[in-house]
């Protein structure tokens, strides 16, 4: 039997801050940034994985991911269902790393990112892309693969039985639709808050152009100006073309609702993040006092409790969810199963280096193996950084090609990983800031 012989963890940072991409009103500077894990074995392939921040304290992140190597290096390589929940267990259950969450923030992150660099290594071993390594397995061993503590008062494993039972006839079928035809995107590329109004106007058009049917802005620094921006947008796109707004947790609950009720001529289609991801009860009074306006948030949720209270309290119409911000996909496959038993549509949150290439393989497994629709769903698109990945996400005519290679797509070139490494890669050393 296989097993894993090493975990290598890199701190990775692109410059991003430079053009301002990725800019909002509460990240103005961000360099988007990787922890990034390899799981070394020793008959090959390897296991790649990681997580997302924004520049400084990525460090922090890699050394939180170096921490759980006892945990991995020794075991076998995890290559079904069985195995990846163990593992799974073991990560969460690492008592003294719990204690600095429970099962949030940097700690649990690290087992996100350790729990996807294994699903990675077991998809390519199985020769498989994770959606369809994952569609292929049966309800009972996609079951076996949650922790419902905690959820079963709203979800129990019965109940995810049954969501996944009902969703297994059609499998085929979806899985061939989904190969044709791919899944449809949404881009936030024209939206960022640093850019200028030619620049919003140029790629607004664009996006259009492109194919896409929905565009995402980022509000919250200026009111003025997110009134003047977000009629600019309106103007450009046309009415037949959705706009989703971010405010990137910027407001108190009165502050959000205020906002959005003068951006409302304009027909935003949802208000993401508009106040503390941990405000359940805030969100909930938003929702109230927006509708129709939908309410969406999630890649900053902390973990599967939060994401069911959100449902519970009827306080988002839309989840975001993340490939790298909770503990991976066994507890991502959790949140899609309560999406489904609570009937609220998965659009996930995607920008960011490496979280295309990622939540694509989540979002198309949720298609054809979990809600089995993908009715008034799409995943974010942001057009950069994809060149770094040796199987890069793509976007044709509005919609996310499927992908076909095995593993998570999580592996960067060697090339990538040499010149971007902080803080001695190149990029760093030879370029003034």
């Amino acid at each position: 039997m296989a097993r894993i012989t090493g975990m290598e963890v890199l701190d990775v940072r692109f410059p991003t801050s430079r053009e301002l991409d990725g800019s909002d009103a509460m990240n103005p500077d961000p360099d988007y940034s990787a922890a990034y894990v390899v799981l070394h074995t020793d008959g090959g392939p390897d296991g790649y994985g990681l997580t997302f921040t924004i520049g400084r304290g990525n460090d922090v992140q890699a050394a939180a991911i170096e921490s759980l190597s006892g945990h991995v290096v020794g075991r076998e390589v995890p290559e079904d269902a069985a195995a990846l929940a163990a593992l799974s267990a073991t990560l969460i259950g690492d008592s003294q790393l719990r204690w600095l969450g429970p099962e949030k923030g940097v700690a649990h992150m690290a087992v996100g990112a350790v729990v996807n660099a294994a699903w990675d290594l077991a998809a390519r071993r199985a020769g498989r892309p994770l959606w369809r390594f994952m569609a292929e397995m049966s309800p009972e061993e996609l079951a076996g693969l949650v922790d419902f503590r905690y959820l079963s008062d709203a979800l129990t494993e019965q109940e995810a039985l049954d969501i996944l039972r009902a969703a297994e006839p059609g499998r085929a079928e979806r899985t061939e639709r989904l190969l044709a035809a791919g899944y449809r995107a949404y881009t936030t590329s024209p939206g960022w808050l640093g850019y200028s109004d030619a620049k919003l106007v140029r790629l607004a058009e664009q996006a259009v152009a492109d194919g896409f049917g929905m565009i995402k802005l980022k509000v919250g620094g200026d009111l003025a100006d997110d009134v003047r921006r977000m009629k600019l947008a309106r103007e450009t796109v046309g009415d037949d073309v959705r706009i989703a707004v971010d405010a990137n947790q910027r407001w108190d609950v009165d502050a959000a609702v205020r906002w959005m009720r003068e951006l409302a001529p304009y027909d935003p289609y949802w208000i993401e993040e508009p106040t503390s991801p941990d405000d359940v009860l805030g969100h909930a009074r938003i929702a109230r006092e927006l509708a129709p306006i939908r309410v969406a948030t999630g890649e900053h949720v902390h973990n599967r409790v939060v994401f069911k209270q959100l449902l519970q309290a009827r306080a988002i119409s839309v989840l975001q969810l993340d490939a790298c911000r909770v503990g991976g996909v066994n507890e991502n496959l959790a949140i899609l199963l309560l999406a489904a038993k609570f009937g609220v549509p998965v659009c996930p949150h995607a920008g960011g280096v490496g979280l295309c290439e990622l939540v694509r393989h989540l979002a198309m497994f949720d298609y054809v193996a979990v809600s089995g629709t993908d009715e008034d769903r799409a995943i974010e698109w942001v057009d950069h950084l994809h060149e770094h990945f040796t199987d890069p996400a793509v976007v044709r005519d509005g919609r996310y090609l499927t992908p076909t290679v095995p593993g998570f797509s999580a592996r960067m070139h060697d090339a990538t990983l040499r010149r971007f490494r902080f803080p001695d890669g190149p990029e760093w050393t030879e370029t003034s800031p």
